[in-house]
């Protein structure tokens, strides 16, 4: 036995391994080729082939999301208690979430203001389809409470599960040791999901073949034409954010390398742009949190809060900018209290995006509160997929930066832990070391 061990860890040595960075990159590459050869060539079963593929990868992502959500925030409630200065905690991060989303907004603001998205585009209205779901403050603060348990969950209304999950978290708290079964069998639950899920994006190189691909066949680059200014908008911003503003906070409040975070970050956020999911990537954001130095405690609480609430791509630069290029498709002028208002409502109205793919929700909370046409909504929903994969980047990115810079002013980052993580580095911490030992 020991000798097959052996043999297999020698051939295992022998062959090379890819970073998983590098097989994402790798398969985003060939999926955009094959995604290219299926449009020019009009290959019908390549264009099926590239749509299973990515559409399976993402059903298998979101057929535990609902379960997910509402144990891992039942979970990080009741982890709070297990943390000193929880409460400090919890507002740090919060307060951060809204500076940065600040920030972020009025990247946004300035980008449209410069590079006026909408003028000359010749779209109109017709050009548009009408969106299937509509947000307004009304529907935002109502929509919070279910009319039932099991709603919810069966039409993934993530905002709902945060309701029901913050409520039973707390109930958790207050009765004490009598809920210790209940939290001791969410925990075993929450465990076993994670594990599920962690299996699904270890798929991720094959799921983002198959998602690019069909990107690329589908949209093409002549919607892309259409749209090029509001693209280059949204993907500059994001990118600002990104790589501008966070290694910035990074280096002057945390005081960390920002180089080091995208090292060990980086598989978090490719696998956001091609599943265009928060709370899909959230156990992997989760985990190369902790291996950041963030303590687990800590980020149990914070990047499942983060995945449901903290959208600097999606409810913020996104908004911004697609609020500028509705007014001027449909010539409607904007003053400075219009201004004031797409900050206002990325600030505060952030839950809305709960998290999943897209921000139509969090668009039209946005036009209906300026009295802008929704008509506009229809217009974006043709490009929404591609801007989605970098404003999910953004997102998730900003969901592992704010544990990290809080927990450095809390001074409970584990410094060396963040010096040395790896993110290329992604297996269980079961899968190979056990299985030796046993043997």
């Amino acid at each position: 036995m020991k000798t097959a061990v052996a043999q297999r860890s020698a051939l295992r040595g022998r062959i090379p391994k890819v970073p998983f960075w590098a097989q994402i990159l790798l398969a985003l590459v060939l999926g955009a080729l094959l995604g290219w050869v299926a449009k020019s060539g009009d290959v019908h079963w390549l264009q099926v082939t590239l749509d299973k593929i990515g559409s399976l990868f993402v059903q298998l992502l979101m057929v535990v999301v609902a379960p997910l959500v509402f144990f891992a925030i039942l979970v990080s409630i009741t982890n709070l208690r297990n943390v000193a200065n929880a409460a400090r905690l919890a507002t740090r991060t919060l307060m951060w979430f809204m500076i940065t989303s600040l920030i972020a907004v009025s990247i946004g603001l300035a980008i449209g203001l410069l590079t006026d998205p909408g003028s000359g585009t010749g779209l109109t209205a017709a050009d548009g389809a009408a969106p299937k779901k509509h947000g307004s403050w009304l529907d935002f603060l109502t929509g919070i409470v279910p009319t039932d348990v099991v709603t919810p969950f069966t039409q993934l209304n993530v905002l709902q599960i945060v309701f029901m999950a913050a409520v039973a978290g707390v109930a958790v708290l207050q009765i004490g040791e009598k809920a210790q079964p209940l939290l001791t069998f969410s925990e075993s639950v929450l465990e076993l999901l994670q594990k599920v899920l962690w299996w699904v994006i270890r798929l991720a190189p094959l799921g983002s073949l198959g998602l690019v691909g069909r990107a690329i066949y589908k949209y093409g680059w002549d919607l892309i034409g259409k749209y090029a200014t509001f693209t280059a908008d949204i993907y500059v911003g994001c990118a600002i954010v990104l790589f501008g503003v966070y290694p910035l906070l990074l280096a002057t409040v945390a005081k960390v390398n920002p180089l080091q975070f995208f090292k060990g970050a980086w598989p978090a956020i490719q696998l956001a742009f091609v599943s265009r999911s928060s709370v899909g990537t959230m156990p992997l954001t989760q985990k190369v949190t902790e291996r950041l130095g963030v303590p687990k405690e800590y980020t149990s609480f914070a990047v499942p809060f983060g995945a449901t609430t903290k959208m600097d791509g999606c409810a913020s630069i996104y908004p911004a900018i697609a609020a500028i290029f509705v007014a001027q498709v449909f010539g409607v002028p904007l003053q400075l209290r219009d201004y004031l208002l797409i900050a206002f409502v990325s600030v505060i109205g952030s839950a809305a995006t709960a998290g999943l793919t897209g921000a139509t929700v969090m668009l039209t909370l946005t036009l209906s509160t300026l009295g802008l046409p929704m008509a506009g909504v229809g217009l974006l929903l043709a490009i929404d997929p591609i801007v989605d994969m970098m404003r999910t980047a953004t997102n998730v990115a900003g969901q592992s930066v704010i544990p990290i810079i809080v927990a450095a002013r809390e001074n409970i980052l584990d410094r060396r832990a963040f010096e040395t993580a790896d993110g290329s580095k992604l297996e269980t911490e079961d899968e190979v070391q056990p299985a030796m030992a046993a043997a």
